[in-house]
């Protein structure tokens, strides 16, 4: 269905499908403020979002918005009636919805902090907010996450069970609900739903709702990571470090839009994590070949986020920018600062290595890191990086 025209209708179902779920957030909102729960109204806008995408294509409405809440408020009263007749008793409901235009109030930025309120995990929080806010099925998140859809279905359940008596006025904080984002860009592509163009277009509506610089920087940092993904990768799906990369498959549109977009919030002077590894991201795209990275600046950009932070994964990214920037005997001293238990750790220990011209140490490291890898292209990259060094190491 996406990406197809209906015959005689004129319209992308594609385009209508992303339109239908970005007013998905607005239309739980209106139905929150009528007083229904929020795992009713999820249920109720899900139901009218799979009505839509069927008869849309041949009869779109005039009020997309307006169309959706009725429709919406109609399956609500509809499980309340089948409810009350299973209980066999009274359930006071207004039946009849407010008549007259929805009011124009939008609701999205609260329910974007609701679904990632910090009495959630963050498995429980990506979940959700995919499927409230992003308004994906729980089916096309199950694919993504590569999970049974009961699965899912029964975490997506559990979140809004515990979000049951927290109302709209108790929402999350705004670092949780970057954080989440973060993590739904990071989950990449799976099936039918990438999210990572889902976490960019879901980010940039936040963007659009709240002037704060951390969202700004947010934004920036995917857009000048996925400009370079086309060249992460080789015809036969292998990963490509970045010193290897065609940086002519960057895509230069994204990395101006990141970088101006950083400029923006950098001159706010109110430095944050996501701004900090913006710059860095930006430094990395700035460079026409691997050869000319400003290292230096990176190593101080990376010693800002350290400060922030005190994130581990920012320590270990430092000692192997301070590699390049010093020497590998300089990253290798700033490695041992690092928990050798740190995820990566023998990866990074393992290049260090292989810089400094030890390579039988490095190819055990490489090797190591790929016992420890949970991804599979990267297992195959370190594997094959490995008995590379290995047949240098022997010859």
């Amino acid at each position: 269905m996406i990406g197809r025209r209906h015959p005689g209708s004129g319209m992308d179902t594609g385009v209508e499908e992303l339109r239908l779920r970005e007013l998905i957030p607005e239309v739980i909102g209106v139905l929150v403020r009528r007083g229904v729960d929020f795992a009713s109204a999820e249920d109720a806008v899900q139901e009218a979002l799979v009505t839509a995408i069927r008869t849309w294509p041949a009869d779109p409405p005039r009020d997309a918005k307006g169309w959706l809440v009725t429709v919406s408020w109609r399956r609500y009263l509809d499980l309340c009636r089948s409810e009350r007749a299973r209980r066999g008793r009274e359930v006071a409901l207004d039946l009849e919805p407010p008549q007259g235009p929805v009011p124009a109030v939008d609701d999205t930025l609260r329910l974007y902090f609701l679904c990632a309120h910090p009495s959630l995990t963050p498995s429980s929080a990506v979940a959700l907010t995919l499927r409230a806010v992003g308004g994906l099925t729980t089916r096309q998140i199950a694919e993504a996450y590569l999970v049974p859809e009961s699965t899912m279905g029964q975490r997506i359940s559990r979140a809004k069970r515990r979000l049951a008596a927290v109302s709209l006025d108790q929402p999350g904080d705004l670092p949780t609900v970057l954080r989440v984002l973060y993590l739904i860009y990071n989950e990449g592509h799976s099936g039918e739903v990438d999210l990572a163009t889902e976490a960019i277009r879901v980010t940039r509506q936040l963007a659009a709702a709240v002037d704060d610089p951390e969202v700004a920087g947010l934004l920036a940092l995917l857009l000048l990571h996925h400009a370079r993904r086309a060249a992460r990768t080789d015809s036969a799906g292998r990963l490509v470090p970045l010193a290897e990369q065609d940086r002519s498959r960057w895509d230069t549109a994204l990395i101006a839009e990141g970088v101006q977009i950083l400029q923006a919030a950098l001159a706010r002077d109110r430095l944050g994590e996501y701004q900090a590894q913006a710059a860095i991201a930006a430094l990395h795209a700035d460079a026409r070949r691997f050869e000319e990275t400003d290292w230096v600046q990176i190593v101080e950009w990376y010693d800002e986020l350290v400060a922030l932070t005190g994130s581990a994964v920012a320590r270990l990214n430092r000692a192997v920018a301070v590699g390049e920037a010093d020497g590998a005997p300089a990253g290798l001293a700033a490695l041992t600062e690092v928990d050798p238990s740190l995820p990566r750790h023998a990866a990074a220990s393992a290049y260090l290595h292989e810089k400094a011209g030890q390579l039988a140490d490095a190819a055990d490291l490489y090797a190591a890191a790929a016992r420890a890898a949970s991804n599979l292209a990267e297992r195959d990259h370190l594997t094959r990086r490995a008995a590379r060094l290995r047949q240098a190491a022997s010859g």
